[in-house]
């Protein structure tokens, strides 16, 4: 088991000092690392700022609507298999159930904080 151990850390040590040495070598230039590559310097800042709020409400949206789609196939599940399908069910509904409480109590959902 050690020596499986220290194979797998020479192995990992050799592909990480290989990589550092075959790496492309990046030049940081100030006219490339500008939005627009014209010569002139920008006025403003290019990007817009958003609602940290929105953006954590647009990503529990996102997973709730995943959960959703795989509560789908469940009446098809009831068809072929009652008991287990119908546990299944259930105990995915509980955790959605709990994570849906758990955003609540911590004031995710809150929309105009």
């Amino acid at each position: 088991m050690l020596m499986m151990f220290i194979l797998i850390l020479v192995i990992s040590l050799m592909l990480i000092f290989l990589s550092l040495m075959l790496s492309k070598k990046i030049k940081y230039d100030k006219e490339k690392n500008s939005p627009i590559e014209c010569g002139m310097n920008p006025i403003s800042l290019m990007r817009i700022p958003f609602s940290m709020q929105f953006f954590l409400l647009a990503i529990i949206f996102i997973i709730f609507d995943i959960e959703i789609a795989i509560l789908m196939p469940i009446p098809i599940m009831m068809f072929y298999n009652i008991s287990s399908s119908f546990f299944t069910m259930l105990t995915f509904l509980i955790i959605l159930a709990l994570g849906l409480f758990y955003e609540w109590y911590n004031n995710a959902l809150n929309w105009a904080v």
